[in-house]
């Protein structure tokens, strides 16, 4: 309910707005904000810049700035961009620099940033109310018809510029942005469609609403970073979420032929990017990297993904959450632990998490999570940050901020990741 009077009353300032012709740059941001609080008590970082020297590079199983130092990813994934409405969350709420900020202060130095191919290729004009807090975005653009909304009437900005808005919002707080390509179809992946299953949909036919091919894959990967070439912290391209096939049957070698020709096209265009490559079987598996390791005409650029949830743990049969931590710590050695313990290559944990309260099992397997990742010392990206998702406002009960997208949820699992933020020590 509060979010359909915010959206109301957005439109209803907008249209004050233009009667009395005010400009835009001079309407304070954050029009729907809660009372703010004070994030210095939790956070770990509060300035802008950015504690790493880019271009970054990879050596043996990390990650290394110009100056050899790491640069271990701690990162947070911010949605809404590959979601129905083709916009990052929270920008009815907050002005995206101050989101941005909240992320830094938080501890975090970098963003798991999602768009939809769908996106990409519709690239839709955004309506008002859904960055409300973002008005300077309206600059150069006006309403036709006394204000009304309907998509023939608007003239705003387009999904691409409120994207690439966000992404230099992000870097001008000094934090590292990875793009990822999330779903083919502008929604919630909950993996129910096969036409969102990997790169490429076009064996199917007629069947699926966005028809995409590796080569239109390809294409809309230098639309979205072509903006950002000459951005250093724009650090690289997470090429494709959860790579599964029908009922998981998608073999990594076919996958890896993909991003291999993925990770050519974009580092012609920008030689400095890292190619994140998630695995198999919903990103869980990266195994096959050892018979079949990812090879690129450039070297030291790749980073090995890999996603862990409570319900994975499919090579078993049995979930995450009801294994004993020598079993679970076992499957994370298979599945891609082993590519560190190797120096071959880094491994970013890209998405994880878990919710607010947790019932037992959620506990066991972030306890088993956490003891691990303390020992691998491995990059990881927490999913998410928003408080709420994109279709009927939803309760994100991942999220790690309240519905002011400003109050961090400063709860067991906020406290267990700010201990995973700093690398051990040699």
């Amino acid at each position: 309910m509060f979010r359909k009077i915010a959206l109301s009353l957005s439109l209803v300032l907008f249209v004050v707005i233009l009667c009395f012709n005010f400009s835009l740059q001079e309407i304070p941001i954050g029009q729907a904000r809660f009372q703010q609080t004070v994030i210095g008590e939790t956070g770990r970082s509060t300035g802008s810049t950015q504690d790493f020297l880019p271009p970054l590079r990879t050596a043996g199983r990390h990650i290394v700035d110009a100056d050899g130092k790491r640069f271990k990813l701690a990162s947070i994934n911010w949605y809404g961009a590959s979601d129905i409405y083709y916009v990052a969350g929270g920008l009815d709420f907050r002005h995206r620099s101050e989101i941005a900020a909240t992320i830094r202060e938080m501890g975090f130095n970098s963003v798991r940033f999602p768009y939809s191919d769908q996106m990409v290729l519709e690239n839709p004009i955004i309506p008002p109310e859904f960055i409300s807090a973002n008005l300077d975005l309206l600059d150069q653009h006006s309403l036709k018809q006394d204000g009304l909304r309907s998509a023939n009437e608007l003239d705003g900005p387009r999904a691409l510029d409120v994207y690439a808005a966000c992404v230099e919002a992000m870097t001008d707080a000094g934090l590292a942005v990875i793009p990822n390509d999330h779903i083919t179809n502008a929604h919630w992946c909950d993996g129910k469609n096969l036409c969102d299953a990997s790169w490429k949909n076009d064996q199917y036919g007629s069947m699926c609403k966005v028809r995409q091919t590796t080569e239109s894959w390809i294409e809309n990967w230098i639309t979205i970073m072509k903006p950002h070439i000459d951005n250093p912290l724009v650090i690289g391209a997470d090429l494709r979420n959860e790579p599964r096939g029908l009922w998981g049957t998608m073999t990594w070698g076919v996958w890896a032929t993909a991003a291999e020709k993925a990770s050519e096209a974009l580092l012609k265009i920008q030689p400095n990017w890292l190619m994140f490559i998630e695995g198999i079987s919903s990103a869980n598996d990266c195994s096959g990297a050892r018979a079949r390791p990812i090879q690129l005409s450039i070297p030291d650029r790749l980073v090995y993904s890999s996603h862990v949830y409570s319900w994975s743990g499919w090579s078993t049969l049995v979930p995450y959450h009801k294994r004993p931590y020598p079993s679970f710590a076992l499957d994370m050695e298979r599945n891609w632990a082993f590519l560190l313990r190797g120096n071959t290559a880094p491994v970013w944990l890209g998405e994880f998490g878990a919710p607010h309260g947790g019932n037992e099992g959620d506990h066991h397997y972030w306890d088993n999570l956490m003891r691990y990742l303390q020992e691998t010392d491995a990059d990881w990206g927490y999913w998410a940050l928003n408080p709420r998702k994109p279709e009927n406002y939803d309760n994100e009960t991942y999220g790690l901020l309240a519905d002011d997208w400003e109050t961090v949820i400063d709860d067991w699992r906020y406290q267990d990741l700010v201990k995973l933020i700093k690398p051990n020590e040699a």
